[in-house]
């Protein structure tokens, strides 16, 4: 029989921790669903050193948050760099998680594959609370129901390149990105911009999405 496909999510701590999302206990739910989805899920929570030991690894999920805090003294080391740049050159998946979108910053490649930023003073979320999610085919043609879920919403992101949206979210009366898919290179890569703490993934509606993206992605696999 295959064996099953390998997902590692990379756990905010240290400098990629904050004092508003609880990483150590939203990654391991992550690692749950991404088990449930077929995965042989494991999880590190040295980002930089996880950078260098992506060999094999078939979906790289990142749940982590902004190292460009108070202290930024420490940047990544440049074999992490190096590490993530080939992982996409031989095409690893790639699933991004809610503060993902401004995490990595010392990773010049980070940005311009994921399609999205977190721009300090210009994007924003209200306050957190029940989100009504409407979610849209991927390219493969798969489609997660549409759900309500507790959480945090992103708006005013910053869009690099073209993506395909999947999941939308209402804010000032206007539609804006929940999730996305697009290709970078060689490498599939799946953004959910929702996550933020436990209630998020009691949400039986963004498991599925979870588990939908993650497949897509890791599909493209090399």
């Amino acid at each position: 029989m295959p064996s099953s496909p390998t997902a590692l999510v990379l756990s905010g701590s240290g400098r990629y921790a904050d004092p508003w999302h609880p990483f150590a206990r939203t990654s391991p739910l992550l690692a749950e669903v991404l088990t449930g989805a077929g995965f042989d899920t494991a999880i590190d929570d040295d980002v930089d050193a996880a950078m260098t030991r992506l060999d094999g690894v078939d979906l790289l999920v990142v749940n982590a948050g902004d190292p460009w805090g108070d202290d930024r003294s420490s940047l990544a080391p440049a074999a992490s760099v190096a590490g993530f740049d080939r992982a996409l050159e031989r095409g690893i998946g790639v699933l991004a998680v809610h503060c993902a979108v401004a995490s990595l910053r010392d990773y010049p490649s980070w940005a311009p594959a994921i399609g999205g930023m977190w721009v300090p003073q210009a994007s924003w979320h209200p306050e957190i609370g029940d989100v009504d999610i409407a979610t849209a085919p991927l390219p493969d043609g798969t489609t997660a129901p549409g759900f309500t879920v507790f959480d945090e919403r992103y708006c005013r992101l910053q869009q690099f390149g073209e993506r395909i949206v999947v999941a939308t979210h209402e804010a000032e009366g206007q539609r804006m990105p929940a999730a996305w898919v697009r290709t970078h290179g060689r490498a599939r890569v799946a953004v959910d911009t929702l996550g933020h703490d436990e209630r998020s993934y009691r949400s039986a509606g963004h498991r599925d999405l979870i588990a939908t993206l993650a497949r897509w992605a890791a599909a493209g696999a090399a």
